[in-house]
């Protein structure tokens, strides 16, 4: 026998199977409001919906989560940053007619009822069945504020973000008995505030606030009436009712809220219908969100401001928590970053390295003393298009770097400054060869290392020693820093490392062979200009720092982590290695780094094949590295041009120095220009024999060629060869 079916389709069974179900939910909400304390609800959908008296009494409302502003040192903007655009705001901050225009459209009786409007629940009841579905919700704005909470506490995962929003009955009770609890706590106009500050407006707006600002360009309190009834009519369907995507869709949305407004006697009918008339005129201004849009290269400091933020046990026990706090936004992050500093960085990159060159360039400068990240930048731009890259080249791979490169020559103070600390006198000579074979075996911290006949040579044919600390320093002499480290052993080396804050940029142990005094473990720039800055800081390093204070949306002030510096060398060493490094820019491989005018003290650095090249730098109040290579360390700087600028060989000295000078020429104008503390340090030449002398120096080993057949006092070693010897003359 067939069915009886009416007009829409339905059969009689059908429709009333659909009765039956939305009255579930009005049966559910009468039984909850009359018996909350009467156990588990009666209802056909048995297990479906929570005991009204089990449910939780209390909503936890999560703040709101809310742009974060990130700033310099002075206190100008670098870029905001948030998870959700949103700005909370007073009702008192809001147009009076965008809070007549929401309870028009969303619930007209949002004054005269409490959580749950008993009278439109029968009136959607009454049409549902009618329709033999759901045509008609119920909600109030108070239920509308509930759910939100639920999707805000949900974030951006898309399971608790389906959980929030499901069409069940047991949410449903869930929100109607919360919404009870709030009605209570909060009031009317409360409410209404916080309604406005939360729900969703489209164009990744949320709260009125951030939707006056997207789609007008004002404040949410100088909307007029027309802008506060599209405002209003979005809410129901962002996307169906979107302005931008579709006006004419957008305006009979708008026109519904005015003629709504005044049925209600919020305004006049000729209020309304002049409203009417005006066609929807936007100041779209677009959302400028993230890192991305910092200015003057700033994006990879910005960044670094997250990863410090989330990695920082000071903002939380978690990561987890962390993350949840930087989500939830609304702080206002004072940071170290001097925009003088940050801008010479930037033009002297611009000047040196093109972003479109075959190798990059990524620069850092930091403060003596302090530890604060005064500036870092890098020739690849923040993003993800073309040449652009989201890693920054300046830092350790756990803060969003790369694999580190390779330092080279750079971390030979770093060896210096442990053999000082054992006792080393800087006059102290050694006869460094063009090349030698690695001394075997050399102490480590935990044994001894072992050769297998593994050889270095210095950068040329004629550097040949013997050689004392400060020319040694100033040539950049690999054989003589290879025979220093296996005088003093390997651990003081990588203690000395450790105490500067020198570490590998993977975060692995430090290895313990020789040719590390070489540079051949990789590192990031502002691993090098912190450790570089405890030599112009008296021997006193002090770890990085990138935020200078917090505080939230209440204006309440967060604990923030501060530097930790610690002795890593005697201040006499540490003066020691400014005059070895003061040598290298003024008569060394650093010339053309020098800075006029001011003290100034580094060291170059360049790697075996040439897939990197560096410039390590200070003064009294500023240290700064910078690097040039390949990122992905395969292109060598063999017959390269590079901004511009054709090189047969790339050396620490002529691209990486000049980029150092104009930077930190820039970041210091207009500052004080201390001397740099120095120590005597004996005449080089002092005893050495000279080119034509019968005999090397007394008790030294010569120099120079002594006479034909005759001794020039060089050196000779066990094991080695007897070209390291005084042979026909000195050296």
């Amino acid at each position: 026998m067939a069915k009886k079916r009416d007009g829409g389709g339905l059969s009689t069974t059908q429709r009333t199977a659909r009765f039956l179900g939305v009255s579930v939910l009005a049966g559910a909400v009468l039984a909850g409001l009359a018996l909350p304390a009467a156990g588990a609800l009666g209802l056909a959908a048995k297990g479906s919906v929570e005991g009204f008296d089990e449910i939780p009494a209390n909503l936890k409302t999560p703040p709101l989560s809310q742009r974060t502003t990130i700033l310099d040192a002075d206190g100008g903007e670098i870029a905001k940053v948030y998870s959700r655009d949103r700005t909370v705001v007073s009702l008192k901050n809001m147009s009076p007619y965008i809070q007549q225009a929401i309870v028009a459209i969303e619930d007209a009786r949002f004054y005269q009822h409490g959580a749950i409007d008993v009278k439109g629940i029968l009136r959607a009841l009454n049409k549902n069945a009618q329709s033999g579905g759901v045509s008609q919700g119920a909600s109030t704005l108070t239920q509308q504020y509930v759910k939100n909470v639920f999707v805000e506490e949900a974030g951006d995962d898309p399971d608790k973000v389906a959980q929030a929003t499901q069409q069940t009955i047991g949410r449903k009770v869930k929100e109607l008995k919360y919404a009870i609890q709030i009605e209570k706590e909060l009031g009317k106009r409360k409410i209404l505030q916080n309604y406005l500050n939360i729900t969703f407006f489209g164009e990744q707006a949320y709260g009125v606030e951030a939707a006056a600002q997207r789609y007008f360009s004002k404040h949410a309190k100088d909307l007029s009436l027309e802008e506060s009834a599209l405002l209003a009519g979005i809410v129901q369907s962002p996307s169906r009712y979107d302005p931008v995507n579709d006006p004419q869709e957008a305006t009979r949305r708008r026109n519904t809220v005015l003629q709504r407004m005044a049925d209600l006697k919020d305004i006049t009918q000729e209020q309304a219908d002049a409203a009417a008339k005006k066609p929807i005129k936007l100041a779209i201004s677009r959302p400028k969100n993230g890192c991305i849009t910092a200015t003057d290269g700033a994006g990879f400091f910005c960044d670094y401001i997250r990863k410090a933020f989330l990695g920082d046990r000071t903002f939380g026990k978690t990561r987890k928590a962390r993350l949840k706090r930087w989500d939830q936004g609304g702080l206002t992050i004072r940071t170290t970053l001097d925009r003088q500093t940050q801008k010479s960085i930037q033009a002297s990159i611009a000047k040196h390295v093109y972003e479109d060159d075959q190798v990059a360039t990524a620069a850092t400068i930091v403060e003596p003393g302090t530890g604060k990240i005064l500036g870092m930048g890098q020739s690849r731009p923040y993003g993800f298009r073309g040449n652009q890259t989201m890693i920054n080249l300046s830092v350790d791979h756990n803060m969003g770097g790369g694999a580190g490169y390779q330092p080279g020559s750079t971390f030979k103070p770093v060896i210096a400054a442990a053999a000082l600390e054992q006792g080393t006198n800087p006059e102290q000579e050694y006869p460094s060869p063009y090349r030698m074979p690695y001394p075997s075996p050399v102490q480590t911290c935990d044994g001894e290392w072992r050769g297998s006949g593994e050889t270095t040579q210095n950068e040329n044919r004629k550097e040949v020693g013997p050689y004392a600390m400060k020319e040694a320093t100033a040539k950049s002499v690999n054989t003589y820093f290879v025979q220093l480290i296996s005088d003093i052993g390997i651990c003081p080396a990588v203690k000395m490392a450790q105490k500067m804050g020198i570490e590998r940029a993977d975060g692995k142990p430090l290895q313990q062979v020789p040719s590390m005094t070489l540079g051949v473990q990789e590192m990031s720039p502002l691993t090098m200009a912190a450790g570089y800055a405890a030599f112009a800081n008296g021997g006193e390093y002090c770890s990085p720092v990138a935020i200078e204070s917090i505080t939230d949306a209440r204006g309440r002030s967060l604990k923030v982590p501060q530097t930790s510096c610690r002795t890593a060398m005697s201040k006499k060493t540490a003066d020691t290695i400014n005059t070895l490094l003061k040598g290298v820019v003024e008569d060394g491989t650093g010339k053309e780094a020098g800075l006029s005018g001011r003290d100034s003290a580094g060291k170059t650095g360049t790697t075996d094949s040439r897939y990197a090249a560096w410039f390590v730098g200070y003064t009294p109040n500023a240290a700064g590295a910078v690097w040039v290579g390949d990122p992905q360390h395969q292109r060598k700087m063999y017959n390269i041009t590079i901004g511009g600028v054709p090189h047969d060989k790339v050396y620490g000295a002529d691209t990486p120095g000049p980029i150092w000078r104009d930077a930190m020429t820039g970041a210091l104008a207009g500052r004080p220009a201390p001397a740099l503390p120095t120590v005597p340090i004996g005449d080089p030449d002092k005893d050495k024999g000279k080119a034509g002398d019968d005999k090397g120096g007394k008790h030294k080993p010569g120099r120079g060629h002594g006479g034909d057949n005759k001794p020039g006092g060089g050196w000779h070693l066990p094991g080695w060869p007897d070209i390291l010897g005084g042979g026909n003359g000195g050296w």
